[in-house]
């Protein structure tokens, strides 16, 4: 069973070294579905939102004001990504934050995140679609995915159009077709363990004719000649 948590941060500004993660949204997946299980915090990050980040997700100081700092979410964050493999668009922006909040952590923080184990669905999306726009607004557009939701930037929503761009991605349809032909031959094998798909013995067939019916279509036959065209088809030269 493959799982895999589809995450999206939101953060005070964009350096990882002075900067801190406000926001933090999951989604997870197995066998590439989302089972409706999620994460999503709000981070107290003890110093001010830039004017530049404020315009992009519109989180005020004063709401975060009374929000957890990540060291009481981090413990509650590790137990639900788990071994999970992480799928993050433009994934070095993300890991960068998050590893930075766990270094803060010391000992008791979760070990980093290796970048190289992380699915970048910006990598993929540039390696499918080379020389297009691949931000996530423009993934939408590309596979007609409703984000009229997304006025402003947000973890957990962002999060979840994230996922569907994934799915498109791996092959939209093609892969949820995969999977149901995979589960289809699972039940199929269920069926054949407890014997409920299994046959019996195939029935002998049922002559379509009667011996009655035989005699008098021979003695028509018969009738027709030696030059008639039954002889040949039934594989005999016909009264002398």
């Amino acid at each position: 069973m493959l799982r895999e948590i589809v995450l999206d941060t939101e953060t005070t500004g964009t350096d990882a070294k002075t900067d801190r993660l406000i926001e933090i949204g999951g989604i997870e997946l197995l066998n590439h579905i989302p089972t409706g299980v999620e994460f999503h915090r709000y981070v107290n990050p003890q110093r001010p939102v830039s004017q530049g980040a404020f315009a992009v997700h519109g989180l005020s100081d004063a709401f975060l004001a009374d929000k957890p700092v990540f060291s009481a979410i981090a413990a509650e964050w590790r137990d639900f990504c788990g071994d999970a493999t992480l799928v993050i668009h433009n994934a070095a922006f993300d890991v960068g934050f998050l590893n930075a909040e766990y270094a803060r952590l010391g000992e008791t923080g979760p070990p980093p995140i290796d970048l190289a184990a992380v699915v970048d669905t910006l990598a993929l999306a540039r390696r499918r679609h080379p020389g297009a726009a691949n931000n996530l607004d423009a993934l939408c557009s590309r596979y007609g995915i409703d984000n009229s939701r997304r006025t402003k930037h947000g973890a957990l929503l962002d999060a979840q159009i994230l996922a569907e761009v994934y799915i498109e991605l791996l092959g939209g349809k093609q892969t949820s077709l995969g999977l149901a032909m995979e589960s289809g031959a699972d039940l199929r094998r269920g069926t054949e363990r407890t014997g409920a798909a299994r046959r019996g013995p195939r029935p002998a067939p049922r002559a379509r004719i009667d011996d009655a019916e035989r005699a008098a279509h021979a003695a028509f036959v018969a009738g027709l000649g030696a030059g008639a065209i039954w002889h040949e088809y039934l594989g005999e030269t016909g009264p002398d």
